[in-house]
């Protein structure tokens, strides 16, 4: 029912372009937070802590996150996650596909990343595919290492196997 006029917005003055907006209607009003303080009105979200799993968690399957994970436990399974950080008790067995990969403690499996870095604590047991890699002194590593400019194009799936060629089929006997 109701339309937004410009009838009782102040027109332009004398020398200035009509198409211009007033300066108070191009800024949004800015919402209070919960402690009371306005907020700023393009306040970006926050970013959700990491999620821990702690060293007394045993995990059997996959993990799945478009957030950060913190692994101090066991995991046996993929993990695919945006950042992932494995702590210097944990224990991966599985393939890993992150954007940020920090290794501090045991990776067995394939390790797929745009940014790798081993710690001097790491100790990794399989391949690693990665855009940029940082290995420290005292890291463990025994695999290869393959630099591609998108390690993470085909992260969870394994590699197609080659087309056969096929024989003929036999005509049935009879």
């Amino acid at each position: 029912m109701f339309s937004k006029s410009r009838i009782n917005e102040p027109g332009p003055k004398a020398g200035e372009p009509e198409s211009k907006a007033p300066e108070s209607t191009m800024t949004k009003p800015s919402m209070p937070l919960p402690g009371g303080a306005p907020a700023p009105a393009s306040a970006p979200k926050a970013k959700p802590p990491a999620s821990t799993l702690s060293s007394d968690l045993h995990v059997v399957g996959n993990l799945r996150s478009t957030g950060d994970i913190l692994v101090e436990g066991t995991i046996e399974g993929d993990i695919r996650a945006h950042q992932l950080t494995v702590g210097e008790s944990a224990t991966v067995k599985g393939e890993v596909v992150a954007d940020d990969v920090v290794v501090n403690g045991r990776i067995v499996g394939r390790l797929r990343g745009l940014k790798v870095r081993l710690t001097s604590t790491a100790r990794v047991e399989g391949d690693i595919i990665h855009k940029t890699i940082a290995i420290e002194s005292g890291a463990h590593f025994e695999g290869s290492v393959q630099r591609q400019d998108n390690p993470l194009e085909g992260g969870a799936k394994k590699a197609a196997p080659q087309p056969q060629p096929q024989a003929a089929p036999k005509p049935a006997q009879g």
